[in-house]
């Protein structure tokens, strides 16, 4: 796995290859691209070329020493597609990789084919959506430790090796220093309304965080969204219960890519 340079950082990635369409993976603060281990074997089945990198100052990524901090995710995520050669592509973002998901989308609608985001506040500073959300997470839910806010009590009771290796996963993903970054666009209703890439959400039912009811709500505000709800999975649901994940997911991006062919089939045949 090789770096990229990405405006004085490198960005560590993975990159399957392949002539399939690009799916771009951007993983949550728990993790780095390992976070994804059991998505990737199913996308590329399915066709897809995968993409996934370690967000600035997480896993491998760093910043370098002296250079200016790269203020918003969707400078490291559109740098990272475009040293790739990859024009346009599915952006599917977990936690706070929805922050620059949706902030890839809502600043590059052209070149995003379809949007997923995953179990994610999606950086909304809606005033309607934060009242609601500090109802739902509360002091004492954000100040439990990461394993129990994170990760669902039935994945917890049933896989302890599963729960083991998340743990080691999230103990060494982020780094020290590592940059505040932030949305370019101000995410609300109002600019959630103006989405033109087609949108899944997925939820965890069991999810302390990005609970079921902020995901109906963004959803809500997002123009043709969809909206699945995984059973039984906390906020690491793809971690969790891979198996409905990947299917929900592979539903969307096979139907969506399936649309993309077909008008780009009409359109040479009107050329």
């Amino acid at each position: 796995m090789p770096f990229v340079e990405v405006l004085g950082g490198r960005l560590w990635y993975e990159d399957s290859g392949g002539t399939g369409t690009p799916v771009v993976l951007v993983h949550p603060s728990s993790g780095n691209l390992d976070s994804w281990s059991k998505q990737v074997p199913a996308l590329q089945a399915a066709g897809y070329r995968c993409v996934r990198y370690d967000l600035r100052g997480w896993g491998r990524s760093i910043q370098a020493a002296g250079a200016p901090e790269v203020k918003y995710f969707s400078d490291d995520l559109e740098g990272l597609v475009s040293a790739l050669g990859i024009e346009q592509f599915f952006v599917v973002g977990a936690a706070l990789g929805g922050y620059a998901a949706v902030d890839m989308a809502l600043r590059y609608p052209e070149r995003v084919l379809g949007l997923v985001l995953a179990t994610t506040y999606a950086a909304n500073v809606d005033p309607e959506y934060l009242e609601i959300r500090s109802r739902v997470v509360t002091a004492e839910i954000n100040a439990l430790p990461a394993l129990l806010k994170e990760v669902g009590p039935s994945y917890r009771g049933e896989n302890p090796e599963g729960v083991a290796q998340w743990l080691a996963l999230h103990e060494h993903s982020r780094g020290k220093g590592t940059p505040s970054q932030e949305t370019r666009v101000r995410v609300t209703r109002v600019t959630l309304a103006q989405m033109q890439p087609q949108t899944l959400l997925v939820a965890g039912a069991a999810d302390l965080l990005s609970a079921p009811a902020l995901m109906r709500l963004t959803a809500r505000w997002i123009p043709g969204s969809e909206l699945t709800v995984i059973p039984d999975a906390g906020h690491a649901a793809q971690w969790e219960r891979p198996q409905a994940w990947n299917r929900a997911v592979l539903e969307f991006l096979n139907r969506q890519r399936a649309l993309e062919e077909e008008a780009t089939a009409s359109s040479e045949l009107v050329v």
